[in-house]
């Protein structure tokens, strides 16, 4: 099991920044890739950007240029630095995390995802 746990969200104007953290803990050795997904009102969730264990990064185009994601596997941290923003970022944003972990020596696969609760950014026009 891992437990993931977001903050640094809250209201910023147009063009402001905010920095995201998440916290991961529980069964950290078996966490792969990690990533920030985000939600609008009546929208699916998407995905924003994400990163390996081996730092390779991947972002949405909305957000690439402006956002970058980090992690510190040495603390278990995951952050999202968002810069630039802009009202269509509002959103509850959340940390995910995928597992996966050799169970036998067969080689079978144990994979999973997991998700915090969710931090609030909303940025004002």
């Amino acid at each position: 099991q891992v437990q993931l746990r977001e903050s640094g969200g809250g209201l910023v104007q147009f063009g402001g920044s905010l920095r995201l953290s998440c916290s991961a803990s529980g069964s950290v050795s078996s966490i792969n890739a990690m990533g920030w997904y985000r939600q609008a009102p009546g929208k699916e969730r998407e995905l924003v950007a994400s990163i390996t264990r081996g730092a390779s990064t991947n972002y949405a185009d909305s957000v690439r240029g402006r956002f970058t994601i980090s992690r510190d596997n040495t603390n278990n941290m995951m952050y999202l630095q968002m810069n630039s923003l802009k009202p269509g970022d509002t959103a509850v944003y959340y940390c995910h995390a995928h597992t996966r972990k050799v169970v036998n020596v067969e080689g079978a696969v144990d994979e999973r995802d997991y998700w915090g609760q969710g931090t609030q950014v909303t940025v004002s026009s």
